[in-house]
This record gives C-alpha cells, structure tokens and sequence, in this order.
C-alpha cells in the first residue's frame, strides 16, 4: 500500500498529510491526544495569545437542499486559556505522540519583543512548527492582530522577519483570502522567511438574518458581527487561491491546504495543486475525528489504483493543467447526449436549457409553453421507475445549437442519463491568443 508519511516545510514530520486545522477541535491536549488516537497525522494548536474573553453564541450556518453546515461561519476568538496551560499541554502531547506533529498557532500584539518571547516558549515546549495566524478576519482586526497584519504585506514581512530571528523550527505563515491579491501576501512571507504556508484560513461572512428579529446570525443579545467562514461552501475559493499560491514563481514555498475539506477526495484535489499537507477543521466538528479513518483508507485505495506510492508522486500534477482563458482552445467542442434508457422525464434539463442557457433541448410531446419544473419531492419516485417515459417525453439535443455549456449535465438527478461527449470540429487547436494575434 502507498506511503502516506510526511516531511513538511524542511522538517515538521507526520504519519500522514491529514492536520487538524487550528479550532476548536484542538482547543486542548485532551482534544488533540485522541485525534492522533484516532489516525490524524498532525494538529496546529487553538491559536495561543494572551487569553481573551469569548461571547455566547459563537456560530452560525448555511443549510442546503437538506445538508447541514453546507457553511460554518464562527465569531469565536483564538484561546480563552492560559498561554501556560496550552503551553504545559504541547509538551504532555508531544511526550506522548513524538511522531505525530504539533504546530503551536500564535498570535500575539505586533511588537518584537512579545513575539520572541512566545516563540521562544513554544519552541520549548515542544512543537514541531510555528504557524503565525495572519489571517483571522474578525475580533483582532482592531488590535493590529490576525488579517489587519494579513492584509498589509509590510506587516507581513516584518513580524514573520521577527519570528525568524529566534525560531529553530520551521515557520508557517496563514494567510487570509480578505485581500485583493493573495500572492502578494504569500511574496511578503517569502521576504520575511517563511518556511511554508498554510492557506486559506475563514472568509468574512454573515451567514443569515432572522426574519423575526432582524438580527443577523449568530445572536449574541439582539446584535452580532460579521465571522470567518468555511465548510464545503469555501472549498472551490480555497482551491483558487492555493493554485495562484502554488502557480506564482516569486513564492515557491511549500504549502498545506485549507477551506472545505471533508473527506480524501477534497484532500486528494488540494495535493493536486500543490499542497504538502492538508488541514481540516468543520469536518471534525461536523462528524468527529474518525473521518480521517475514511480519508487515510480512501486516499491509499485512489493511490494504489493510480500508481502513486507517495504523496510527493502526485503532488502538483493538476498545476500545468491550468491557464489563462485567453489560451484554451477555442476549437474543442462538446454537446450533450441524453441516453433514453435512464430519462425519468422530469424535464429539469429542458427547463434549464430554455430558461437559464441556449434552448437547443426539445420535447416533442404537446403544448411546451406552460411547463413547470417536475416538484424535487416527485423526482424520488419518477427514479424508482413508475413506468418508462414515452418516447416522446425524452427530452432531445439539436446538437447544432448544443454549446456544451454543462448546465443539463449538472442539474440532471439520473447519473449517466446525460452526458457531455467530444465531437470533432475538423478544426486544428486554436487559441484566442492565436486567433487575434494579441500578445500572450
């Protein structure tokens, strides 16, 4: 089976990639201690900070189409206990578990001085790593702590030059997405000495107003603040600003994935563009620390399918994959098929065609003029097979006005009724570069 040891950043040792992100779910040795028992490879500490005091209630959540915490948003701040405790804690954990890496998370006032001290201190107790939280975007911002030094890449640079001239062991820097450009942050890390990266940490949000009392979520006494999103929502946001991470040769340093991951195949994409380590943080909330037991097995099996014996054989493969829009080619064509057989005649695709794309799906069968979309609650049954559809109710492609947008594909509930298949146009590549002689 493929080996899913891991040397992160020039030296932060584990089992496997998976972390568990700084959060709740590693508030204290007790937490930690039994994610490792459970299979996690690594834990980055609860923020560590002079202690601060934490409102009641803390989160909120976005529910989809019968999904739970489809998005978490959370205005709960970095540790409310003692930086002796967490400290005495680090090194009983690392005592026990000395394979297993632990990375203290700070934060604290931007003065030299107090950095050198509680780097110094958590070095001495044993973690494996540093990560300087920069990216925390509610809470700290108006004590020149979490994104307000995230998103000024002065700052960035000097704090990170300040950790660098006492830290002995490898130095991460978390980034925040609450910027205009991401690798310009990432590049004054670089300068400053960064040893790697950990991206993204939360996104600002409000997650939703009651209608009755016209607070927004979560109430803390009639009124609330804007908090850090993340959960599956975030997942492609995270992808987008690992890979311009990853792709921006003024950068070049290692990187451990953040934002939506839920399981090995979130896990499996974020290697793919580059990452070393993954973190996870609502998906252990959500459903506890076993579900790294399904993502170890789960990334082990895709590995051993594909040929992979370590992470480092697939990671960063999907990053030459990506370009610009003014490079793809203009020539590649796709259309749909609808493959009768497993049409259930719900017609949500020639709804979506006509009303959301380019109406190149027909129905022949009577007056379309009037139809509605077929309720989601009757599409269970119309899957069950309640008889086969007419002929004339299968719906069908006039590929000459077909685009191959997708949009059928993603909204049909059968899978493999629809799908998007390559014709040949007779037309050699052709970028709109190419086509218009502008320059690349």
């Amino acid at each position: 089976m493929p080996d899913l040891s891991t040397v992160f950043a020039g030296g932060i040792r584990c089992p496997n990639p998976f972390w568990l992100a700084s959060g709740p779910p590693t508030n204290c040795g007790d937490q930690v201690m039994r994610a490792f028992d459970a299979g996690w490879g690594g834990a980055v500490w609860k923020t560590i900070g002079e202690p601060i005091v934490n409102v009641s209630s803390r989160y909120s959540s976005v529910d989809w189409n019968g999904q739970r915490m489809m998005g978490l948003n959370n205005i709960e701040l970095i540790t409310d206990r003692p930086i002796e405790t967490n400290l005495r804690e680090i090194a009983e954990v690392k005592k026990r578990y000395p394979k297993h890496a632990v990375i203290a998370s700070l934060m604290v006032e931007s003065k030299r001085e107090t950095w050198h001290d509680i780097v110094k201190r958590s070095e001495d107790a044993g973690a494996d790593g540093l990560e300087l939280n920069f990216g925390c975007p509610h809470g700290m911002s108006e004590r020149g702590m979490g994104s307000a030094v995230g998103q000024v890449p002065e700052y960035t640079t000097m704090i990170t030059e300040w950790v660098k001239e006492v830290a002995r062991t490898p130095l991460l820097v978390k980034l925040t997405p609450n910027v205009t450009d991401i690798r310009a942050v990432a590049r004054a890390a670089r300068r400053g000495g960064a040893d790697g990266l950990s991206a993204i940490n939360t996104i600002n949000s409000i997650t939703g107003i009651d209608l009755d009392t016209f607070t927004p979520r979560p109430n803390v006494g009639g009124a609330s603040a804007h908090g850090g999103y993340c959960g599956p929502a975030v997942k492609p946001i995270a992808l987008h600003l690992v890979q311009q991470i990853a792709s921006d040769p003024e950068v070049g340093l290692p990187i451990s994935g953040i934002g939506g991951i839920c399981g090995w195949r979130e896990a499996a994409e974020f290697i793919l563009l580059g990452c070393g380590t993954v973190q996870v943080c609502t998906a252990a909330m959500h459903y506890g620390y076993r579900i790294v037991e399904d993502m170890i097995d789960g990334l082990k099996t895709w590995m051993d399918e594909k040929g992979f014996a370590t992470i480092n054989d697939f990671q960063g493969r999907s990053l030459p994959k990506i370009t610009d829009w003014k490079n793809l080619d203009l020539n590649y064509k796709i259309v749909a098929r609808i493959h009768g057989d497993k049409c259930i005649g719900c017609e949500l695709c020639y709804i979506a065609c006509w009303d959301g794309a380019h109406q190149c799906i027909h129905v022949d069968a009577g007056d379309r003029s009037a139809i509605t979309v077929t309720p989601i609650a009757k599409l269970d049954s119309l899957r069950e097979g309640d008889g086969k559809t007419p002929p004339e109710r299968i719906p069908r492609v006039d590929e000459a006005e077909c685009v191959g947008c997708n949009l059928c594909w993603l909204v049909c509930p059968v899978e493999g009724c629809i799908t998007m298949e390559q014709i040949d146009t007779g037309k050699p590549r052709e970028s709109w570069t190419e086509r218009t002689g502008a320059a690349s």
